[in-house]
């Protein structure tokens, strides 16, 4: 009786708080001290030479999401504590596979990004200089980019973000 007791309500608890008195680690794979309670994400900056009108938001707005998804930080206008900026740099397609008669079989559409990270309790974790990041995915040559491109640039900011979000909370 006592042992059934043990496994089923004390084991649970002790592991619970073991893994909450840390303070710094949980279980989405953030490594967030304890005292820091908010983040900015500013408007992405778009200076990549060719245009996607909607890119800077759509990567603005997911990034925002991914952070309130898995951290249980406030979102602040201004000044939180972790504050994430960044400019688009490049929105590059390319030819990946040639054919036997030199024609592309396959493009790449390559989108690199900049992003300036400040952690106003931390320094030390800062990306001073900026820290790059690329994502691509690849379609049929044969398919133009228009008609193709929504649904790879959401594949696309998915892989950033994940990475951005890897590098400033994670610590991956």
């Amino acid at each position: 009786m006592f042992r059934k007791y043990i496994v089923r309500v004390l084991l649970p608890a002790v592991c619970a708080l073991a893994c909450q008195s840390c303070g710094i680690y949980s279980f989405s794979g953030t490594s967030i001290q304890p005292d820091i309670q908010t983040f900015t994400i500013e408007y992405m900056q778009y200076k990549a030479l060719r245009v996607n009108p909607t890119l800077s938001n759509d990567l603005t707005e997911a990034l925002t999401d991914q952070f309130r998804r898995f951290t249980k930080l406030e979102q602040v206008d201004m000044d939180g504590d972790l504050v994430i900026a960044g400019e688009i740099t490049g929105y590059d397609v390319k030819a990946m596979a040639i054919t036997a008669n030199e024609t592309a079989a396959q493009n790449r559409l390559t989108v690199s990004v900049k992003i300036y990270f400040t952690n106003n309790k931390y320094p030390d974790e800062d990306f001073d200089e900026g820290k790059s990041f690329s994502a691509y995915a690849d379609f049929d040559a044969t398919q133009l980019l228009d008609a193709v491109e929504s649904t790879i640039c959401e594949e696309i900011v998915d892989k950033l973000v994940e990475d951005i979000f890897n590098a400033t909370v994670a610590n991956w």
